[in-house]
């Protein structure tokens, strides 16, 4: 068993709670579909957000799929000039016993650009 990070990533329509909320929620679901994951394996979960998304926590959708007794840290990514807009990034650690190479990763919506190598 080892502890592994699985990335993600995802835009959200408009800076809404609900936009927020829902394109976490998607994000967090392919994560689990892909991994397939149960809420057990779960060690923690960081959360970026972009400057220009301000109306909800995306650790609130996390909450919402019953990640209730799972650290969850929200912050803000740097301004960065050229930098996609709208994003909400996730690094979810687990326990596994996937190796580095059998961990898929998530980039969804606008965010399939940041990395078109992992996007299927």
């Amino acid at each position: 068993m080892a502890v592994r990070a699985i990335r993600g990533a995802t835009t959200a329509s408009e800076n809404t709670r609900e936009a927020i909320i829902g394109a976490t929620l998607e994000l967090l679901r392919e994560m689990e579909k892909r991994n397939d994951l149960k809420n057990e394996d779960a060690v923690s979960v960081i959360f970026t957000v972009t400057p220009d998304l301000t109306a909800a926590f995306p650790a609130a959708a996390a909450r919402e799929m019953g990640l209730t007794f799972v650290p969850l840290l929200d912050m803000s990514a740097p301004a960065i000039d050229g930098s996609l807009n709208k994003c909400i990034r996730a690094m979810v650690y687990i326990n596994t016993e996937k190796t580095k190479e059998e961990v898929n990763h998530v980039y969804l919506r606008g965010a399939k650009v940041l990395r078109p190598d992992l996007v299927e």
